[in-house]
């Protein structure tokens, strides 16, 4: 276990096989070995930062080895193996980064209005992973909690009601959705795309799932979900869809609903107040609920057979942490890549490596 100060509280962390980073309010990042804990680089944040503000995004990226941030209008990166800070970008005057994503060797930040005006004044922006250098910009009309995606040499975004596809290359759209297509939050894994109801909906109804084609952004088949407020949502590669739905009424009376996006069916279900959850080594991991006995501790389901699965498919959970605290809700930080033997928690405020069920 490593200690998490108070001062880091405010911050994010992200974790890769051989490293956790996190990084705080003022934009300083901490690099820590995932095996033991200790620290291994730190770069500071920006001096002008009081760490007070909202903390902005971080994103890890195994592939070019870099970590990605933002505080008030810099984008940084750092090397992840080293903490050398790579580049540093500025943003246009009176704006900050809202999202940021990897991929492909470009990194994507969506900014918005730092006064926090029309949030749907929104623009797209393309950098070099490398360097940092622009490849383009693109202003657009965006919900900036309603998620976006990369991958297939294609960019996606959605206004709240349609998804648009953009060309990575130029930010040229090539694809919008039907009308009559809702969208309110864009999930996407494993080269699937799905549009949810949004996790911060004051309504009691919400739009069905709805699988896109990535290509044409025509929807498809998909199964009938629940009903209940959506939350949480994971997509693996295997096209299973893993869904926390809630309760609008009763927030906390809610359940992971596992979906099969190949062959529209709902596949499982399992009863869970925590919507902190990973995919890892071809399992869905999440935290017992908090409010049960013992202490949270991790469980580990087959991503088909769920709660109910036999033999090797049969659900796995590790032992209470001994740090936890009762009703404690801890968060989980999951390794990228599948690493398949670490799930990395944080607990009062700590880090904590934890072997997985």
């Amino acid at each position: 276990m490593s200690s998490f100060s108070a001062e880091k509280a405010p911050g994010r962390c992200g974790a890769i096989p051989h490293q956790v980073v996190c990084r705080t309010a003022s934009g300083s990042l901490v690099g820590r070995s995932r095996a033991d804990g200790t620290v291994n680089w730190a770069v500071p944040g920006n001096s002008s930062s009081s760490g007070g503000g909202k903390s902005g995004p971080l994103v890890l990226d195994s592939a070019d080895e870099r970590a990605f941030t933002s505080a008030e209008r810099v984008l940084r990166a750092a090397n992840l193996r080293t903490g050398v800070q790579v580049w540093s970008r500025q943003l246009p005057a009176g704006r900050e980064a809202v999202g940021l994503m990897a991929a492909a060797g470009t990194v994507y930040a969506l900014d918005a209005p730092s006064d926090g005006g029309d949030d749907t004044d929104l623009a797209l922006g393309a950098y070099r992973a490398s360097d940092g250098s622009p490849v383009w910009r693109e202003q657009l009309h965006a919900d900036p909690g309603g998620g976006f995606a990369a991958f297939g040499g294609r960019i996606y975004t959605t206004d709240g009601t349609k998804v648009t596809a953009r060309d990575a290359r130029t930010g040229t759209p090539t694809a919008t959705t039907p009308p009559g297509t809702e969208c309110p939050r864009l999930l996407s894994g494993g080269g699937y795309l799905v549009c949810t109801g949004s996790p911060v909906s004051a309504s009691d109804t919400f739009p069905p799932l709805q699988r896109l084609a990535p290509a044409t952004l025509r929807p498809l088949p998909t199964a009938e979900d629940s009903g209940l407020k959506p939350g949480s949502g994971l997509v693996s590669s295997k096209g299973v869809l893993i869904l926390y739905e809630d309760s609008a009424d009763d927030p906390g009376a809610g359940a992971w609903n596992a979906y099969d996006l190949e062959r529209p069916r709902r596949l499982w279900s399992y009863p869970s107040s925590s919507q902190e959850a990973g995919l890892v080594h071809g399992r869905f991991v999440t935290l017992t609920d908090a409010y049960g006995p013992p202490k949270s501790r991790l469980i580990s389901m087959d991503l088909r057979a769920g709660p109910e699965g036999t033999g090797a498919a049969a659900p796995r959970m590790s032992p209470p942490p001994q740090q936890a605290w009762d009703g404690e809700r801890p968060a989980l930080i999951v390794p990228g890549g599948d690493a398949g033997h670490v799930v990395v928690a944080r607990i009062h405020p700590a880090l904590r490596s934890v072997p997985l069920p």
